[in-house]
């Protein structure tokens, strides 16, 4: 045995933790307006709460983007060496 262990293979990508928190952001900008119009707030009120919403989603998603922009920078992320041996 040579020591080395095999490496995973390198057709899957890594997945896109910031992407998904993005799209259940986005799901409930649509979902939380629908429940609150069905419980009977106005609509005014709904339509506040969804811009609400979609601003504080558009800011997570440009501060996530920038996050992962500046570690790529830094040294590729936190999994990018591969020295850490997985059991």
């Amino acid at each position: 045995m040579s020591g080395r262990r095999p490496t995973a293979p390198e057709s899957h990508p890594a997945p896109d933790a910031a992407g998904d928190v993005v799209r259940w952001a986005a799901f409930s900008c649509v979902l939380v307006p629908v429940v609150l119009l069905w419980y009977g707030t106005s609509l005014a009120g709904a339509a506040g709460t969804a811009l609400g919403l979609a601003a504080v989603t558009s800011v997570c998603r440009f501060l996530l983007r920038r996050s992962e922009r500046g570690a790529t920078v830094r040294g590729g992320g936190r999994h990018s060496k591969g020295s850490t041996p997985v059991d």
